[in-house]
């Protein structure tokens, strides 16, 4: 039971963030805005071709721009130690965005890659002078085309954590039976992050000991790989990220960026700083996987699933790339007598593909529920209703007991507060004016993991509490939320709890990612706290001072302060918190399946002549197990659906299928929503605790996605009529 010492719960209150003053002020200082004596500014020359050798670069013009300090390039560029290959045994090694040795090679594996990088006095001379490098190439011959390899595709691999493939029966016999049957290929196409800071790194070198600022998700491991690649000892490195504007999973590896400017700092020895541009990131950046899938589906006349089967086709890149577990929502979601999943890979010369938000879900979950949509239809049963038809009580595939599941529940809420009993069943039925009016609903699911995190906790005889963990803040409010927790497990006041983030000299912390980082900390806060007042209630005994408050207790026992750790950041420390990670994620894979889920609901307008979609209306209830911050949790659900919108509508990488190159890399060409694009979104959760998690935390960074496109494609659909299967929905996709 939380507590604090006025008696009303910290956990669950809508406080302000506290790093929210800062970023308002403009007090907060972001990775390209640390200033050191002397610093340089990099910009880098990306490569032209998607597969080949450079047989020669001219940097003279370079060179000769006033204000230049070096180009380094392979011929000139310190030496690197090249990444290893990524092992569960050593997770640092799985945070390197590709196998590429950057600037220590002539090889070239992608349109983008980075082959020069100039180093000037400022930063206008520097992309002057990137310019102005020519690079010659002897061209090899490259795949690059998505659709075209779709045929060779080839199975994916699985893991405990990740599987390619599920199987339940015979899906596909029982799909030929099947009284009522869908059958429907879906595409989404390649994806892009960006944040609103683009990635970017200050790298410091002090003899052998290094300071990198850096926009990452994932200082920890960030550490470890540059010590690796730099040939130093991990105590030697510091990585520094207190304040990051936001990531999405594009921030959560080392992208050539990171490592460039920091070679490029040892080659100098001076500071550097190298900030990418937006067209930067689209080239040197990892992105999310197009994807093709197929969704196939039978019923009885009932509307009970006999036969599902869901496959995918993604794309890696011969020099890494990140799986994507798209099949995974139809592993969980529907009581299918039979069930057959399977995801398969094409290996294309492109920049390796990595995470975004809600990876392999969120394309996922788009084909999905818009096939369960569709069947609907062909049923005449309410989507709704279909879907609670067809809830589990277990996991379907396997058995496993729902550590927490409340979809129906979130179901009856956000039908309830959108008022979709006032939906008219037939598509094309609704008209105000020249705008087509439709409904969609949609599932929302995300999968839920705690890993290993540590952290110590100070309790000053002053009544203040300082909760020290490396931790990423990239504006969802997790330094808020962890004061908010430990305020309540010692019963001080909030204002009383100072919480150090973002730094690898403080106790290592797991990455920002897959909505597991709260729940992680979480569970190392409340475990050092739950030592601290032991180890209270022991001074208090001591000193006859039960019942009084911590200040009291520890005036008496003339201690400053008492502290707790959880984990250790020795190297054996360290060694055994690895291990008892992986033996935890391994052991709740086998035990449980555990999620948080929620449905969508959404209302769109389209206009009946030129085809524009406008959402104009959207409820979303969630299970995300306890909400620790109403208004932190509520913002980053709404900023999933936001992301959503923009996949379902905007979003679209345009690659030329002859040469690998994205023809859109800015935001002038690529486009995400704004203001005028979003609706007022309603949020709701039911806020229940899951009781294998700490306080019950499910997380809600990614679920927020997941099932967006699909509702606002089914909404459409309702809406004209048209049924739209390829991502995004654009205007000529509805009047052709």
């Amino acid at each position: 039971m939380t507590r604090t010492v006025d008696g009303e719960h910290l956990v669950g209150q809508p406080i302000d963030r506290i790093d929210g003053p800062a970023k308002t002020t403009g007090g907060a200082r972001f990775s390209a805005e640390h200033a050191y004596p002397g610093l340089t500014h990099a910009a880098l020359v990306p490569a032209t071709v998607s597969r080949g050798r450079i047989t020669a670069i001219d940097t003279a013009a370079a060179a000769a721009v006033p204000g230049v300090i070096t180009v380094l390039t392979h011929g000139n560029a310190p030496k690197l130690n090249p990444p290893k290959r990524p092992t569960p045994a050593n997770l640092s090694t799985l945070v390197s965005g590709t196998q590429v040795n950057y600037l220590n090679t002539d090889e070239v594996h992608w349109d983008g890659q980075p082959v020069a990088v100039v180093v000037a006095e400022t930063s206008h001379a520097a992309r002057e002078a990137a310019a102005l490098v020519h690079v010659s190439y002897e061209r090899l011959p490259a795949v690059v085309d998505f659709a075209a390899e779709e045929p060779n595709a080839v199975a994916q691999k699985g893991n405990p954590v990740m599987p390619g493939s599920a199987k339940k029966g015979d899906a596909d016999a029982a799909l030929a039976v099947a009284p009522v049957t869908v059958d429907a290929r879906y595409t989404t196409p390649q994806h892009h992050h960006n944040a609103l800071e683009p990635h970017a790194t200050t790298a410091v070198w002090q003899g052998d000991e290094l300071t990198v600022h850096d926009s990452t998700q994932s200082i920890t491991w960030l550490r470890k790989h540059l010590a690796l690649r730099f040939g130093v000892p991990e105590a030697k490195v510091r990585v520094l990220a207190p304040f990051v504007g936001g990531g999405f999973g594009g921030k959560g590896f080392a992208w050539p960026g990171t490592i460039i400017a920091v070679l490029a700092a040892r080659a100098t020895g001076r500071p550097v700083r190298l900030l990418l541009t937006r067209e930067d990131v689209h080239r040197a950046v990892g992105a999310r996987t197009p994807s093709a899938q197929r969704v196939a589906l039978g019923a009885d006349t009932g509307g009970r699933l006999t036969a599902l089967v869901h496959t995918s086709v993604t794309r890696t890149s011969r020099v890494g790339g990140q799986p994507e577990q798209v099949t995974a929502p139809a592993q969980h979601l529907y009581d299918a007598t039979n069930i057959r999943t399977a995801q398969s890979q094409t290996t294309l010369d492109w920049m390796p593909n990595t995470s975004m938000r809600a990876p392999g879900d969120a394309i996922g979950s788009f084909a999905l529920e818009s096939a369960i949509d569709e069947l609907a239809g062909e049923l005449g049963i309410d989507p709704v209703e279909l879907r609670m038809r067809n809830e589990p009580e277990r996991n379907p595939i396997d058995g496993k007991r729902f550590s927490h599941r409340m979809l129906r529940e979130a179901y009856a809420l956000g039908a309830r507060r959108f008022g979709w009993e006032n939906r008219s069943p037939e598509p094309r039925s609704t008209r105000d004016g020249r705008w087509l009016v439709g409904m969609g609903v949609a599932t929302a699911y995300h999968p839920a993991m705690q890993f290993t995190a540590n952290v110590t906790v100070r309790l000053a005889a002053d009544g203040t509490v300082t909760v020290r963990c490396g931790f990423q803040e990239m504006g969802m409010g997790n330094a808020t939320v962890q004061a908010q927790i430990a305020a309540d497990a010692l019963g001080v006041p909030f204002e009383a709890v100072r919480v150090e983030y973002g730094d690898s000299a403080l106790p290592a912390s797991v990455m920002a990612g897959g909505s597991m980082q709260t729940s992680t900390v979480a569970g190392s806060v409340l475990a050092a706290c739950g030592k601290l007042t032991r180890r209270l209630s022991t001074l208090a005994r001591r000193t006859g001072m039960q019942g009084r408050t911590p200040t009291e207790i520890l005036t008496a026992a003339r201690v400053p302060f008492i502290d707790a750790a959880v984990g250790s950041d020795t190297r054996l420390g360290a060694l055994a918190g690895q291990a008892r990670m992986l033996a935890k994620v391994v052991r709740d894979q086998r035990t449980w399946a555990k999620a948080a889920c929620g449905a969508h609901f959404c209302e769109v307008r389209v206009d009946a002549d030129t085809g524009e979609v406008r959402v104009s209306r959207w409820t979303a209830a969630f299970d995300v197990g306890r909400v620790i911050n109403r208004k932190t949790a509520f913002s980053q659900l709404r900023g999933g659906i936001v992301m959503g919108i923009g996949m379902a509508l905007f979003e679209e990488a345009l690659v030329d299928r002859r040469t690998g190159r994205i023809m859109n890399p800015s935001l002038s060409g690529y486009h995400v929503p704004v203001h005028a694009d979003v609706p007022p979104i309603d949020i709701a959760c039911l806020d229940e605790p899951d009781p294998t998690m700490p306080l019950g935390i499910l997380g809600v960074g990614e679920v927020g996605i997941t099932g967006v496109a699909a509702a606002i494609a089914n909404a459409i659909h309702h809406a004209t009529g048209s049924r739209i299967r390829d991502l995004p929905i654009t205007p000529d996709k509805l009047v052709t």
